[in-house]
C-alpha cells in the first residue's frame, strides 16, 4: 500500500470514529431533553407551590409564636 492509500484509509477510520461519537452526543441530548421534559411535568404535579405552603404553614407559625410568647413572657396563651 501507498502513503495516500494509508492517509485515506486512516482518513476514513477517523471520520467513522468521529460520526460514531457525533451520533452517540446526539443521542445523549435528546435523552437528555426527554427527561428534562418529564421531570418539569413532574415537578409541576409533585410538589406545592410556595406561597400555597406559605398559606398551609400560617397556622402552624402561629402556634409556635403562641408557645415562645408563653415560655418567654410567662403567660398561658
Amino acid at each position: 500500500m501507498s502513503t495516500e492509500q494509508i492517509m485515506i484509509s486512516l482518513l476514513g477510520v477517523v471520520c467513522t470514529a468521529l460520526g460514531w461519537f457525533l451520533n452517540e452526543m446526539y443521542r445523549a441530548v435528546e435523552k437528555l431533553k426527554d427527561d428534562m421534559s418529564e421531570l418539569e411535568i413532574k415537578i409541576g404535579t409533585d410538589f406545592v407551590r410556595y406561597d400555597r405552603l406559605q398559606d398551609m404553614l400560617k397556622p402552624i407559625h402561629q402556634g409556635i409564636e403562641e408557645i415562645k410568647s408563653w415560655i418567654t413572657g410567662g403567660k398561658k396563651p
